[in-house]
Parts: C-alpha cells; sequence; structure tokens
C-alpha cells in the first residue's frame, strides 16, 4: 500500500515508486490491514502538511500492532528534513526514504523484511526520472515533473533546503515519458516542478519552456497541454507565442504571486513587485483573451499590517483572478521568514486568509454564471452513473483544485475525450452545459 501526500510533483515520484514496485513482484492494496508493507510519501512544506504527515505514519504505524504490517516506510519531504526525529519519535517506522533515492524503494523494502538496516538517502543533487509509472489519475491525465528542486529561495520557504537546487530533467527524456504516458491512453499532460518558467536553464543555458510544449503538442494523440507553477518575473514573449499558437495548449496559465503590496513581497524574497504583475496580468490578457488566470497568496506574513491586508484585497478585487487560493502564513524552521519580526497570531492570519477567499468566491461565483451561452472546450472526466450525469473539466480547470461542468442525459463518452460544451447555466464554482458538438 502506498499512501501520497501532498503536491503533484510528490505524486508523481509516488507513481514512479509504484511502478518500480509493481516489477519488483509487488501486489498493489488498497487496504492497510492486508498490508505487508506501507509507504507513505510524506510532505513538510507548511504545517498543516507536516502535521497529516506525521498523524499518516503514526495511523499507519498501528497496523503493526493489530494487522499483517511488517514494514512502514516513510518516505519524501518529510523523511528527507526529520529522517532523524521520525526514528527516534516515530519507532513503528522502519526505514526513511530520500527524495532523490526514492527509486531505490524496492531494495529498502527488501532490507527491512530482511532485518537489515535500510535508509536510503542521497545527495540532493541526484535527479531519478525516466522510471515507468503506475498512475494513480485515472488514466486520461498525467502530471509530468519537467524538473526538481529551486533556486529561488523566497524566505518563508523550506523547498530548496528539501529537495536541493533546480534540475531541469532532460528534454529528450521528457518527450520519450510523455510520448509513453499518451501510448498508454493519456490525453492530457500537465506541466509540474517547484517552478516550470526556467526549464532547461541549467542544462541549456536559457530558458526551453517554450520549445517543450511546442513538442509536446506535436504528439498526434494528445489533446491538451497544461501549465502550472509559473513565476511571473519569468513568463516571456516566446511563451506567450507558444500558447497562442498552439492549440493544444490549454489558456489556463498558474502564476502564483504570494501578494500584491511590494514591502511584503520584498521580504518574502520574491523578485517582483506589484506594477511588474499587473503589467504581466494584462500582457496575457491582452495577448490571450480567454486565458484563465489562478493565483496563490499567502496571508498573515510577517510584518503584514492590517492596511497591506486591505491593499492585497482590493488588489484581489481589482485583479479578478479566475481561481486563487490562499495559504494562512505558516512559520518554516530554518527560514528566513521564521525569524521575522512582526509575526502574526494564527486567529488573525486565518481571518485574513478567509477573507480573500471570501471575496474571491464572489469573482468566481460571477466569472460562472457569466459563462452562460458560451461554448467551450471540456475533457470528459467521468459519470455519476445514479443521476445518469457526465462529469467534465473545462479547459479552465485543472484536478483536484478547480470546478467541473456537468451534463445531463449525456450519450457514454469515454474518459479523456474533449469536446465543445453549450454552458446553460451554474452553481457556484461549477457550470452546467449541453454537448455541442459530436465528441472528438
Amino acid at each position: 500500500m502506498l499512501i501520497s501526500l501532498g503536491c503533484d510533483k510528490n505524486l508523481v515520484d509516488s507513481e514512479m515508486m509504484l511502478g518500480i514496485l509493481d516489477r519488483a513482484g509487488y501486489t498493489l492494496t488498497s487496504d492497510a490491514s492486508c498490508a505487508d508493507v506501507i509507504v507513505v510519501n510524506t510532505c513538510c512544506f507548511i504545517g498543516d502538511a507536516k502535521e497529516e504527515s506525521i498523524n499518516t505514519l503514526i495511523e499507519y504505524g498501528e497496523y503493526k500492532k493489530k494487522g499483517r504490517l511488517k514494514a512502514l516506510i516513510a518516505a519524501g519531504c518529510l523523511a528527507e528534513r526529520y529522517t532523524s526525529e521520525i526514528h527516534e519519535d516515530i519507532p513503528e517506522v522502519d526505514a526513511v526514504v530520500g527524495i532523490s533515492s526514492f527509486d531505490r524503494i524496492a531494495g529498502v523494502i527488501e532490507n527491512v523484511l530482511n532485518g537489515k538496516s535500510a535508509d536510503a538517502k542521497d545527495d540532493k543533487s541526484r535527479l531519478i526520472y525516466g522510471r515507468k509509472r503506475m498512475l494513480s489519475t485515472g488514466g486520461h491525465y498525467a502530471y509530468l515533473k519537467i524538473a526538481e528542486g529551486c533556486n529561488k529561495h523566497c524566505t518563508y520557504c523550506v523547498i530548496p533546503q528539501v529537495r536541493g537546487p533546480y534540475r531541469s530533467v532532460p528534454m529528450e527524456a521528457l518527450l520519450a515519458e510523455a510520448q509513453e504516458l499518451v501510448s498508454g491512453g493519456v490525453r492530457e499532460l500537465i506541466l509540474v516542478a517547484q517552478e516550470t518558467t526556467v526549464y532547461g536553464v541549467d542544462l541549456y543555458g536559457e530558458k526551453k519552456l517554450y520549445e517543450l510544449i511546442e513538442k509536446l503538442c506535436a504528439i498526434e494523440e494528445l489533446n491538451w497541454v497544461r501549465l502550472l507553477y509559473c513565476y511571473p518575473e519569468e513568463i516571456d514573449d516566446k511563451l506567450i507565442e507558444v500558447m497562442e499558437r498552439e492549440t493544444k495548449f490549454c489558456h489556463y496559465l498558474d502564476m502564483p504571486i504570494q501578494h500584491s503590496e511590494d514591502e511584503i513581497l520584498k521580504r518574502m524574497g520574491r523578485k517582483t513587485d506589484k506594477k511588474e504583475i499587473k503589467a504581466i496580468v494584462a500582457r496575457l490578457r491582452s495577448r490571450i483573451p480567454d486565458i484563465a488566470l489562478r493565483t496563490t497568496l499567502i496571508a498573515g506574513f510577517p510584518g503584514e499590517t492590517d492596511t497591506q491586508h486591505e491593499a492585497l484585497c482590493d488588489f484581489v478585487r481589482e485583479m479578478r483572478f479566475s481561481r486563487l487560493g490562499v495559504f494562512p502564513y505558516s512559520a518554516e524552521e530554518d527560514t528566513p521568514a521564521a525569524a521575522m519580526e512582526g509575526q502574526i497570531d494564527e486567529e488573525e492570519k486565518r481571518r485574513r486568509a478567509e477573507h480573500i477567499m471570501d471575496l474571491q468566491q464572489q469573482t468566481a461565483f460571477e466569472e460562472a454564471a457569466a459563462m452562460k451561452g458560451r461554448v467551450i472546450s471540456c475533457i470528459a472526466e467521468g459519470r455519476i452513473p445514479e443521476n445518469n450525469v457526465l462529469v467534465l473539466r473545462s479547459y479552465k480547470d485543472a484536478p483536484e483544485v478547480d470546478g467541473y461542468v456537468f451534463v445531463e442525459d449525456a450519450p457514454d463518452i469515454m474518459s479523456g475525450t474533449v469536446l465543445d460544451i453549450r454552458i446553460t447555466g451554474s452553481e457556484e464554482y461549477d457550470l452546467i452545459g449541453e454537448i455541442y458538438n459530436e465528441p472528438c
């Protein structure tokens, strides 16, 4: 049994581990009481994720007392960062696998089962790619992790410490992986990394994301390419041009900005200011009028005044992002922000985050209602059989984080099929529609 926590980048690592274990002869189960081995791929990005990872390890550790469990393995970010603490505080964990060593998972399990020392941790500059994956996303979409690590060193973030420096996966390896995924039925590829926009700089001396997208869009059976985690200062004309030109490229961009106010952005170690953020948003909307922009914000960063919070709220109202998420600031150990003066109490941070989400909810509901009468490209996700409802995602919606489109009394449509839907109404974040054309 393998439990994957945290982000979609972690999920790719989990899928590679599943592929490795499958080829090693292990059988996957979803029933912990039947498992001989449980692997938890952990996360420690923020406090809530760290707590979830710890509680999950403790929960499954109980199966060593009441089930047949012989080995409990901690992998991923929490395991990388807190190896000694895990061994000391959660003795049920038999081995720790670091983020640059997860391809050794089969050997680690074998060692544990044979009573041998089993931890596996390598230098953080090691890059794992090209391993065959066992998809956990349903098979019609898949995440393509194009790089590992980060060089940005934002003052609130532990990722560079945990996952190491930015390392791009060679383009030929990514194209081979993409082709294999598409041959296996994947119709939407979602490009992810800690930062996708600087892909290739370390390997080729310049940004090559635009070229990678061009080559992915040339894969015949692939329907959609979607792009996540784009730092605003790295979005250039070459990238915008490929977005405009490639018909398979979803007019959707995830661009985490974290805040709007210059003083806070500077304290965060970000490389943009409010004027530059507004300029890139205006440029994107001018060049690609139907683009859906998603962003992420941090509420209650150290030193954030009431005035700065209200200015951020005004910015959210003005910019009207299609999709937006907010995290209350989490003080992470060994980050510069955790030592800054002006720390804000938890209740106030959460209040500010909820305030922003209330504002965004109004924008999102209005945007959904305004879609009535439009015809938009959607990809089939599955059905709700008891209600005979077809479930789709529009080009404006990434899996798990955005909304859905529902069509009643629709014919059987294979998941991954792209078709045009006429929107007839909305329910909060979600859309209601009808099939406009025959599936393609």
